[in-house]
């Protein structure tokens, strides 16, 4: 009977280690939120590039900008 016990509490406690807090999951969804910021910001910069002088094309381009700005 002791061995089981010894079992199960050591179970539970790795258990208790494995889940991530809330915390832990409030940091990773940040940091994806991050990156998709970034990854717009470069989208626009590099559509922007390849607008040159076209004003429609640059028009088009304020859709990456707005996108990375709603999120937060």
């Amino acid at each position: 009977m002791k061995p089981l016990c010894i079992f199960l509490l050591a179970f539970v406690v790795g258990l208790t280690l494995a889940c991530s807090s809330p915390q832990d999951r409030a940091y990773e969804a940040e940091a994806k939120v991050k990156q998709e910021k970034l990854r717009l910001v470069q989208e626009y910069q590099k559509c922007l590039k390849e607008a040159g002088d076209n004003r429609a094309m640059k028009e088009t381009c304020e859709d990456y900008l707005k996108r990375a700005e709603s999120l937060k």
